[in-house]
């Protein structure tokens, strides 16, 4: 198997890092070989990149210098961090999760478009936070009919009847999490002003 670049690089300064890291505890040779087992001329080998470099051998170094093994090895950085996930489709809105895993809270990025006919009201178990990213969003709930803009958040209990979508012709992009009942989130738009408090 063909070694990136990225762990090449690691593994050839896996042999200065061990120096380093003996030199800063002003450890000899002869005194680490005694606490790994590792004989003094096979870490001489590692130290200078003679000796290639495995876990059988940075196992004991690491615990002789009491330092994580990522921190003697510097493991190259994780790949992309981005997650990547298909569009769905639904009742004619664009729905991209943002979370992997099942159950628990899950997140959304939603598009919707201007929708003909009236609203319809639906309820179900959970708990729900949205806030909008742009467009002027209509939240329905229960007795409530609000318009929310960008940088504006609600949550609510999804027991309640309730709908969101376009406030007008325009379509309109929110963050939406949705959690088993009792998972709720709190929002605090601002911090109080001194003068608020009581």
């Amino acid at each position: 198997m063909e070694t990136s670049p990225a762990i090449a690089a690691a593994l050839a300064d896996v042999g200065p890092r061990l120096r380093r890291a003996r030199a800063q505890r002003d450890v000899t040779l002869t005194e680490l070989a005694a606490a790994t087992g590792i004989s003094k001329s096979t870490l001489s080998r590692l130290e200078s990149g003679q000796r290639r470099p495995s876990l059988e051998l940075l196992l004991p170094i690491a615990a002789a210098h009491q330092i994580p093994l990522d921190e003697l090895v510097g493991a190259p950085e994780v790949g992309d961090p981005r997650v990547r996930f298909r569009p769905r489709h639904r009742n004619g809105r664009t729905v991209v999760p943002l979370t992997r895993q099942p159950g628990g809270l899950q997140a959304w990025k939603t598009i919707i478009p201007p929708e003909p006919g009236e609203p319809e009201l639906r309820s179900h178990e959970g708990y729900e936070w949205l806030y909008v990213l742009a467009g002027q969003v209509r939240l329905i709930l229960a007795d409530h009919d609000i318009t929310m803009g960008p940088g504006e958040a609600a949550e609510f209990d999804t027991r309640l009847p309730h709908w969101f979508g376009p406030a007008n012709d325009q379509p309109v992009e929110i963050l939406s999490l949705l959690g088993r009942q009792g998972e709720r989130i709190h929002v605090r738009a601002a911090p109080r002003r001194a003068a608020d408090r009581p």
